[in-house]
């Protein structure tokens, strides 16, 4: 009684500890392998359940209702948000627009296909001030539409819907993004410890935008593209538009797509700046409870959409900013522009010597005329000579601009939807893109089990056939759907000549594959998955296990018309730790190189751990190597790379950088060799105990179940007609 009197007036949570969001047990080994982000959209946090399908339910949405209610939204002002001219089309393309506009062609991540814009970071980038209000204004819609709606989808189709409203021919929408229900806190968005700090520390010289870090695209930390005031902040069109082409790039847009939404993005709404921005209250997440989620709050609004602060940057780009017209071009290019500064104290372009009916009217009070003005990325327009003869180009043709604009608005917001399959709804484009990575059909009717047996027959080692597979089938990314082993690009330029693929050893695979596959009948694609199910199960017979590797038929081959090449290049390898193979040594460890992989394609811990022990002793190494091949019965499916792992008769000893020997522990003498990459699943405590379940005597077949498992994961990511 006595002990809990003297702690009755003591809190019971032990907050600070395990309810605070900055505090893990991990915190202490700041260097330890994080493996949260194979993990960070557990099924545990879905509130929808197992059994929720996002993609049959919005199969029922009534789209027709659905793009009504919208455009009804669109002229229904609030008075706790009022809308700029009683229209939100404006702020709904930009919710759009930074919702889908952090995709990144290096990684494939970011971007609108998960509705990740709800969460942290990006509900509290600097760049997304305000898009809290957007998101809020969209719910009625998503209360009412419910499970047949994500936020994903609302949000760009909101964006897309505003576009049509003022003017716009849309290319099209496709539905069919299931929503996340957490931050993707272990995405990298740069080394910052700050918002908006000065972008050099991006770059190796900031005068070079090539030299920017990858896998980023964005300048600086809170910045959805480039600063609009210019370098940072220095305002200098020139070196904007340097700047902007470069993000633009690893955004996978080319110079004509660039200026296209550069132009498009500023013909319709404002930027809001009247006002000071020091008075605005912190962003969503550092918000008070009271507030809500809302951030940004603004005390000195009064209920005038004129009176938002935003960006800082203050104005409207064109004479009507609420329909989609030629009013950007003729505003840019028809007037000198000088420097000057927002109410809010941000550096922008106003036009000398406007004529008064040139400018637009005030956001809420339609009696009194206002400044337009530009961004330095609006001015890099006018003065570089490559976009500026684009924008000629379309000034000249007022169509082939809202076209171009329309396929470059189609593309933002679709390209991490994946291939044209996965598009549902009535407003589906059914034109092939190259960017989407079309494949032809495959063909299904053809005797398998005949072929099997030819490609079982051909001479083709083991090795050998389950390397050609893995190389194929790896490059899938989750994050935008891209690469795999349908379409058979393997075999096609630029991945044929990849260091990773192993070249010569590639074209010998292919040289006995492409003749099977014409003789039956089969794709190149299925026949290469079929070679690596050969090798496997002829592995796990030898081991002492009799295995069907599940196959379906039906992959195609792309042709070289249908592959962009170019923008392939960043899906090549540059390491790959189920191979132990770098290209190089690198400031990333091995260990954390191998992570990425994994979670691009989509695998979880135990996953990518059976697949990297069965790839070691299946003799699947890069060159042939013998790091990690932890058997003395290379080329049989066992669980030796596990059990030698975990054998206490060993001792482990560098011997360089990143090479070890695995030595008998009373003789000293070397047994084995191994990389970083093989020793993280022995020193790792969470890898290891995954380890451990597959070294037990009890687990040799539950190791053969579950690498098969993998291993067809693998194979059958891109089969998005099966998926």
């Amino acid at each position: 009684m006595d002990g809990n009197v003297k702690n009755s007036g003591k809190c019971p949570v032990m907050h600070g500890s395990n309810t605070a969001t900055g505090t893990t047990v991990m915190a202490w080994w700041p260097n330890a392998l994080n493996l949260d982000i194979l993990h960070q959209h557990d099924k545990k946090s879905d509130p929808m359940g197992k059994d929720f399908n996002y993609r049959e339910a919005v199969k029922q949405l009534d789209v027709a209702a659905l793009k009504a209610d919208m455009k009804a939204l669109l002229r229904d002002s609030q008075e706790w948000w009022p809308a700029d001219w009683g229209h939100y089309g404006g702020l709904m393309i930009r919710l759009a627009w930074h919702s889908a506009g952090s995709y990144r062609l290096a990684d494939g991540r970011g971007g609108g296909g998960s509705g990740n814009i709800r969460f942290a970071p990006l509900n509290s980038w600097p760049d997304n001030a305000s898009l809290d209000k957007a998101r809020r204004l969209l719910w009625p819609l998503k209360k009412k539409y419910g499970n047949k709606i994500s936020w994903a989808d609302l949000i760009l189709y909101a964006g897309t819907v505003a576009y049509e409203d003022m003017g716009l021919k849309i290319y099209g929408f496709a539905f069919g993004r299931p929503d996340i229900w957490g931050p993707e806190k272990d995405v990298y968005w740069g080394a910052e410890k700050e918002w908006l700090a000065p972008s050099d520390n991006r770059y190796e010289d900031v005068t070079k935008p090539n030299t920017m870090e990858n896998p980023l695209a964005a300048v600086q930390m809170g910045l959805i593209y480039v600063n609009p005031e210019g370098v940072n902040g220095k305002p200098d069109p020139m070196a904007t538009a340097a700047q902007v082409r470069e993000t633009f790039a690893r955004m996978a847009m080319n110079d004509e797509e660039t200026a296209a939404l550069t132009a498009g993005g500023h013909t319709v709404g404002k930027a809001h700046g009247n006002g000071d921005a020091a008075k605005l209250g912190p962003e969503p997440e550092a918000g008070d409870i009271a507030n809500q989620g809302f951030g940004w709050m603004n005390p000195n609004q009064n209920g005038k959409a004129s009176l938002a602060v935003t960006s800082g940057i203050e104005g409207a780009w064109t004479t009507n900013p609420t329909v989609f017209d030629m009013g950007y071009f003729e505003l840019l290019f028809g007037y000198e522009w000088e420097l000057t500064r927002s109410p809010a104290g941000a550096q922008q372009w106003q036009p000398v010597g406007i004529k008064e009916e040139h400018m637009p009217v005030d956001a809420s009070d339609p009696s009194v005329r206002r400044m337009p003005m530009m961004t330095d990325a609006d001015m890099a327009m006018k003065v570089d000579p490559k976009y500026r003869a684009i924008c000629e180009k379309f000034m000249a043709d007022p169509a082939y601009f809202q076209d171009t604009f329309a396929r470059a608005w189609f593309k933002l917001t679709h390209r991490d939807l994946g291939p044209r399959i996965r598009y549902i709804g009535p407003e589906s484009p059914t034109e092939d893109l190259i960017w989407q990575d079309p494949i032809p059909a495959g063909p299904r009717n053809y005797d398998v089990g005949a072929l099997k047996s030819k490609i079982a027959a051909s001479g083709l080692s083991i090795s050998e056939m389950v390397a050609t597979a893995w190389d194929s089938a790896r490059t899938y990314r989750q994050s935008d759907m891209r690469g795999g082993a349908n379409g058979a690009r393997i075999r096609l330029a630029p991945q044929k000549d990849w260091e990773g693929n192993e070249p010569a050893r590639l074209a010998k695979v292919l040289s006995v594959l492409e003749p099977l596959a014409a003789e039956f009948g089969a794709s190149v694609a299925d026949a290469i998955v079929l070679a690596g199910n050969v090798g496997i199960e002829t592995a796990a017979t030898a081991a002492g296990y009799s295995v069907e590797v599940p196959f379906a038929a039906g992959r195609g081959d792309a042709r070289a018309d249908q592959t962009d090449a170019e923008s392939f290049a960043p899906l090549e390898p540059l390491a790959d730790g189920f191979r132990n193979w770098a290209k190089k040594d690198y400031v990333v460890s091995p260990e954390e190189m191998l992570l990425d992989r994994a979670q691009l394609m989509g695998l979880t811990g135990p996953e990518m751990t059976v697949l990297l022990g069965g790839l070691r002793v299946l003799g699947a190494n890069y060159g042939g190597s013998k790091h990690g091949v932890f058997t003395d019965r290379e080329g049989q499916l066992t669980n030796d790379f596990f059990v030698n792992l975990t054998d206490m008769g060993f001792t482990w000893k560098p011997t360089g950088k990143n090479t070890y020997d695995i030595c008998d522990r009373k003789t000293g003498a070397a047994k084995f060799t191994a990389t970083r990459a093989d020793l993280v699943f022995g020193s790792n405590s969470i890898l290891r105990s995954y380890a451990e379940v597959y070294a037990q005597d009890d687990n040799h077949e539950k190791f053969v179940k579950d690498f098969v498992a993998a291993w067809t994961k693998v194979m059958n990511a891109d089969r998005f007609d099966l998926n």
